[in-house]
């Protein structure tokens, strides 16, 4: 015999509370002599003789009825051979791990494996008893939960509503949660079941399980065998510069879980739902295989694309999403020297020269105003022949670029040279050497010796040629320009466009999340014909656009279950996020305000796979991908005696393996019986409690010696 509640046994010490009352109670009589009753003390000894009989009998009946509830509330029970022969069964505690996730979509001989693991589920609460408790872990757990039931239909409707669902939990830690449950119930009979396909992905976990010794844990594996399967399983937005109208690269990548090659697999890429791209390729058995899409951006704003395959029986990871930010206009501003030469910027960058799709709106200041203005509100600045930099502007740019934003500098006849060497030093790039070198008769001082085509600036700007060859640049007259020397050593510079005899006429200096591009000429026709050339405008307008992304050409991602921080720029603390997904349904996250931004928290079981859109005032500001989990797409499943042999490697704990039909259940029937192996006796302790109690009444009050 076995005690559910031992602890309560300490309330068998009340049962000595009759025996003190009776011991205290022993008094002697007070003696009077009375000598016409001498004839009665004969009868003195037998009638004390009943009296202390009935006496003990009461102090037996009350010490009994004591002990009796105690034993009740410490709930006694028996187990084995006498319980059978007894009969009955004890109260038992069930927890249920029932696997949903995407995997259990897939069907065999018997049909979908997740309304295989409902109807065996349902099949186990068929014998629920007054005081049995089923505890449900859907895995992959909602909010990482387990829901508790004491009433068979509740669970019943629990069990039917679970729905396929995504998430990055692994079935051992699904297990584990519910051995934690378990093992807070008082019931004897504690069983955990474990309802799944044993895919290998999710139940090979390192974790270590640690599951109490009286928890029997039982596995039902579903489903017959794994398969293969082929999934979209990364898509990167490869340009930097992204504007409407013009073509970017998308690589999408594509992995073979398979035992079995795929050759001619249909891929194709959307935006907003519109087909504008498509390839064929191979992919090896158990390898992964790339392809780049061009797609051109038709309108500006956040955008959403997805590169999808054809479909195979295995849906969830047929198609991936990623987004695409096309801007309206660039804010930019043009910080003006006294003597630098103004027009052919101006005009560059007026109305007149861009186009529909090619916007900038530009805001001129001379440079006494640079210390004053709101760097932080233009996607770019140009320093156009700047004379001087105080280090307080060296400062406010400093932060401006390493914070993401980009710096275009022409020099020009007043450039600082150590104002801008001292700017260049706190961004760990080299110096400039010389102030300008002129010709000495009137001819270029040098021709573009170096070409790095393969630069993002030069993305789209050349036609491939068939030969190979690499494209040519057209070739200005250049009078004069300064000497740049990069940092040597340095992995954040590169020399763009280099010149005859190592000087940079285009160099790139990357510093934080920002850039800063630096011609060696100025912007006007006294140090090059670069401005009347073909080449000046496609090269300002690419500079520009590389100069303004600053890394959001695309939205952040994260996968389903994680959790992101996202970080707003220019939302001011009176502002509310709102996120909504693809259906219109809405979320307010946590969110708080920081210094020039405003940060939110997306985390929960909101964030299914999907575009989500980021709204502040009705306006879609940010696009968040959320991906679904990676371990999913592995279809391949465990053998089960592979599964009870890791699990005794990681728990020291046997499991039991039962392999059940859905035509019949009658081995089911068989491990109920056999999990309901303890009969309680508490009600029997009570029952005696009480006869103890009413029998004391009887003699207190009709048996008068």
């Amino acid at each position: 015999m076995t005690f559910l509640n031992p602890f309560l046994l300490l309330g068998l010490a009340a049962a000595a509370i009759p025996l003190i009352i009776h011991l205290f109670n022993f008094r002697r009589p007070r003696r009077v002599q009375f000598s016409s009753l001498a004839f009665l003390h004969e009868l003195k000894k037998s009638t004390m003789q009943r009296v202390r009989i009935k006496q003990w009998l009461l102090l037996a009946l009350r010490t009994l009825a004591i002990a009796c509830l105690a034993f009740s509330f410490a709930r006694p029970t028996l187990e084995g051979a006498m319980a059978g022969f007894i009969g009955g069964n004890g109260r038992t505690t069930t927890a249920l791990v029932l696997d949903h996730s995407p995997s259990m979509t897939l069907r065999d001989g018997s049909g979908a494996y997740l309304d295989q693991a409902k109807t065996i589920a349902a099949q186990l609460i068929a014998d629920f008893e007054s005081g049995d408790e089923l505890i449900l872990v859907p895995q992959p757990s909602t909010a990482f939960t387990a829901l508790s039931y004491q009433n068979a239909s509740a669970a019943r409707d629990a069990i039917g509503g679970l729905e396929p669902g995504q998430g990055a939990s692994t079935l051992f830690q699904s297990i584990q949660l519910a051995a934690n449950e378990l093992s807070k119930q008082a019931n004897l009979n504690r069983v955990l079941y474990v309802l799944s396909d044993l895919q290998s992905s999710t139940f090979s976990d390192t974790t270590r399980l640690d599951i109490p010794d009286d928890i029997r844990l039982v596995l039902l594996p579903i489903g017959t065998d794994g398969r293969g399967n082929l999934a979209v399983s990364d898509v990167s937005v490869l340009s930097q510069i992204i504007a409407e109208g013009q073509p970017a690269r998308v690589e999408a990548r594509f992995t073979n879980y398979g035992t079995e090659d795929v050759n001619g697999l249909v891929a194709s890429v959307f935006i907003e739902d519109v087909r504008v791209g498509q390839t064929t390729l191979d992919v090896p058995s158990g390898t992964s295989a790339s392809a780049v899409f061009f797609v051109t951006p038709r309108q500006s704003g956040w955008l959403s694309g997805r590169v999808e395959i054809e479909d195979n029986q295995y849906l969830y990871d047929n198609a991936r999403h990623f987004t695409l930010f096309v801007p309206e206009e660039r804010r930019l501003l043009v910080v003006e020297g006294n003597r630098a030469p103004k027009e052919y910027l101006r005009l560059g960058l007026s109305e007149n020269m861009t186009s529909a799709s090619v916007r900038f709106k530009t805001d001129e200041i001379a440079e006494t105003a640079l210390s004053g203005a709101p760097l932080g509100t233009y996607d770019s600045i140009i320093l156009n022949g700047v004379s001087s930099l105080s280090t307080g502007e060296q400062s406010a740019l400093n932060a401006y670029v390493t914070g993401g934003g980009g710096l275009l500098i022409f020099p020009s006849d007043d450039f600082p040279v150590a104002d801008m060497n001292g700017f260049f030093g706190d961004l760990n790039a080299g110096k400039v050497v010389s102030a300008g070198i002129d010709s000495e008769d009137g001819l270029t001082v040098g021709v573009f010796e170096t070409v790095d085509t393969e630069h993002v600036l030069f993305e789209g700007m050349f036609e491939p040629d068939p030969s190979g060859k690499r494209p040519q640049l057209e070739q200005p007259v250049i009078y004069k320009s300064i000497t740049y020397q990069p940092a040597a050593s340095s992995g954040s510079e590169q020399t763009i466009i280099g010149l005859s005899g190592g000087a940079p006429f285009l160099q790139e200096i990357r510093a934080g999340q920002g850039s800063v591009l630096l011609f060696s000429v100025d912007s006007g026709v006294r140090w090059s014909d670069l401005p009347v050339r073909g080449l000046f405008l496609p090269l300002l307008y690419r500079s520009l656009y590389y100069l303004s992304a600053s890394g959001s050409v695309s939205g952040e991602s994260m996968q389903v279950e994680g959790s992101m921080q996202l970080r707003l720029a220019g939302v001011s603390g009176n502002d509310t996020i709102i996120i909504r997904d693809e259906a219109g349904l809405e979320l307010i996250p946590e969110q708080r305000s920081v210094q020039g931004a405003k940060v939110a928290e997306l985390s929960g079981a909101f964030f299914i796979p999907g575009v989500y859109s980021v709204v502040v005032n009705d306006e879609v500001i940010r696009r968040v991908v959320v991906h679904p989990s990676a371990l999913e797409s592995d279809l391949s499943l465990l053998d089960p005696e592979e599964a009870v042999s890791h699990i005794a490697e990681t728990s020291q704990k046997e499991a039991v393996v039962m392999n059940l039909s859905l035509v019949g259940g009658d081995q089911l029937e068989d491990q109920l019986r056999t999990a309901r192996s303890g009969v309680e006796l508490w009600n029997v302790f009570l029952g005696l409690a009480l006869l103890f109690l009413v029998l004391e009444m009887l003699v207190s009050k009709h048996w008068r010696p």
